[in-house]
């Protein structure tokens, strides 16, 4: 008979250093699986002690959701309260069978306001329960506030009383802006969302539409061909034009296949991910996944998501301002002498920066390849030296033969190089719209996950014909939702996924491409003008220090 586990022996599990998830109602100890997940081990890290039944079935295939049986240890009864994981700072007590089960009623009490969050204890807010309460808002209310609308008196006393201040200020806006914290009434968005699921499955909405495809491999054709054909005539400016511009549109066919959202085939899709993303533009697929897959479970979580994590050069949070400890990186992220230098004008460097973003991109995949940060054994072992080949292929094709042995002066070849690469600042733009305006304040570990994705993430409003242009990007927020859905069919979801929110009450961020820049400027103008405000206050602080040295 299967073992029924309560929620302390659990606790014990994980204190002992065990990874336990839970999955619609079953215990699993994943711990032999980490160094094998094609998806890196901290996505992992970042489930353990919580339900991730909407996590497991939004990413995985059935095939994979099978293989999890393996390590079942036993279930549980009842509704699981999560714990904050160790990797984001919960702390667990060790079990001692006999005991008496007083701690056991404790936590079956726990609500959302009392529980721990994976941050470091604020003296400005964690000894006051939140007024927590309900609103629905419209897609015209800011997404930022003014950072005067923070007491002047927190100014002055210094940099952290400043920034404990505003992080109190935006829990309090997202806690009155979206649905209570409460368990049931996040159980209840958590069976909408469900139901939901359960309908596009239905209308077969995860079906990939192979003929859009067809359409896709005819302008990746037509792009390719320009760029050859300016190249025989020596026009390389626009020969790296056409180039760009095929990079561009291809990073939306990798994206589907990191998803496993054309064949729905781990290894076809991997194939097919590899071969665009490292043999024809020259980027680790690998790389990107790891990233990925943690950004999709911690989305636009200052400590965690590496998707937000750019200091020295943005800081999408004023957070980010106290050197935190990224969880991903391992490292601390310091807000420097290069970093206060740089982020007070981070709103005027946003597109430049974004310009050149390519470049970064090839180091941190050799990086990636070079360490052999991703798995080396399991069904995604031979990934790296598959990478690898295709890392060399593409600086045979690009770096060799067209850079050195096609064009024939230095001109020629900066100006292909450079074009080629810079006009590719659209995507990274695309890339970042989506998020960087959007919440970053962390609510505890009892947020379901479809309430987490629609606070963290904006779709863009955008006619359909433009659709080739954004690449399914546009529709972030859905994408977070469905994962493996094909980037086709999204359009076609958004109907259904605005019918849900207005249901369950949680606000659809929706903007325009244009609009959705302004926000994300004035996001990174607001961050920017609180690194002034903290500089102030810490000269302020060392001033009246060297004051009262000087008596």
């Amino acid at each position: 008979m299967e073992a029924v586990l309560s929620r302390r022996q659990i606790e014990g599990l994980i204190a002992d250093g065990r990874s336990i998830i839970i999955v619609e109602q079953r215990v699993l100890k994943v711990d032999p699986w980490l160094k094998y997940h094609p998806g890196g081990a901290k996505a992992i890290m970042h489930m353990v002690g919580r339900d991730a039944t909407d996590e497991v079935n939004g990413f995985h295939s059935p095939e994979a959701k099978k293989r999890m049986e393996r390590y079942r240890i036993g279930r549980i009864e009842g509704r699981w309260v999560n714990f904050v994981p160790p990797i984001q700072g919960g702390k667990f007590r060790p079990y001692v069978k006999g005991l008496v089960a007083v701690e056991e009623d404790e936590d079956a009490d726990q609500t959302p306001a009392t529980s721990d969050i994976s941050r470091t204890p604020s003296p400005i807010f964690d000894t006051e329960e939140p007024n927590i309460r309900r609103r629905i808002t419209s897609k015209n209310d800011p997404l930022i506030s003014s950072a005067s609308s923070v007491s002047s008196a927190a100014e002055q006393e210094d940099g952290v009383s400043y920034l404990d201040a505003w992080t109190k200020e935006q829990i309090d806006l997202d806690l009155a802006k979206y649905p209570s914290l409460d368990l049931d009434t996040q159980d209840e968005v958590v069976r909408k969302y469900r139901l939901l699921d359960q309908r596009i499955r239905a209308e077969r909405l995860y079906d990939c539409n192979y003929y859009a495809y067809a359409i896709e491999a005819c302008r990746y054709t037509f792009l390719a061909c320009m760029m050859l054909l300016f190249l025989h005539w020596g026009w390389y400016g626009t020969s790296g034009l056409f180039l760009g511009c095929l990079w561009h549109q291809l990073v939306f066919t990798v994206h589907d296949a990191g998803h496993m959202g054309i064949t729905h085939d781990f290894t076809v899709d991997t194939v097919v991910g590899i071969i665009i993303a490292d043999f024809i533009g020259g980027l680790s697929v690998g790389w990107w996944k790891h990233n990925h897959n943690v950004h999709h479970i911690v989305t636009n979580s200052p400590e965690h998501d590496p998707d937000i994590e750019h200091l020295p050069f943005f800081a999408i949070s004023h957070r980010f301002l106290e050197s935190l400890t990224s969880s991903f990186y391992e490292r601390v992220m310091a807000f420097d002498t290069f970093a206060k230098a740089i982020v007070p004008y981070q709103a005027y460097l946003y597109y430049p920066i974004l310009t050149f973003g390519r470049f970064n991109l090839y180091f941190l995949s050799w990086e990636f390849l070079i360490k052999g940060t991703g798995p080396r054994k399991g069904p995604a072992g031979w990934h790296r030296w598959l990478e690898i080949t295709g890392q060399v292929f593409f600086w045979y094709w690009f770096g060799y033969v067209i850079m050195y042995k096609t064009i024939p002066n230095a001109s020629g070849r900066l100006a292909f190089l450079m074009v080629s690469h810079m006009v590719t600042m659209p995507l990274h733009a695309q890339i970042t719209l989506s998020h960087f305006s959007m919440s970053t304040a962390e609510l505890g570990p009892h947020e379901s996950f479809p309430q987490k994705m629609l606070r963290t993430t904006m779709d863009i409003d955008c006619p359909q014909w433009l659709d080739f242009f954004h690449g399914g990007l546009q529709f972030q927020a859905i994408h977070h939702l469905f994962p493996r859905m094909p980037r086709h069919n999204l359009r076609r979801t958004q109907k259904l996924v605005q019918e849900f929110c207005s249901e369950v009450g949680i606000p659809y961020a929706l903007y325009g491409f244009v609009d959705g820049g302004k926000q994300v400027i004035g996001r990174l103008e607001e961050v920017g003008r609180q690194a002034t405000i903290l500089a102030k206050c810490q000269r302020t602080i060392a001033e009246r220090g060297d004051l009262l040295n000087g008596h």
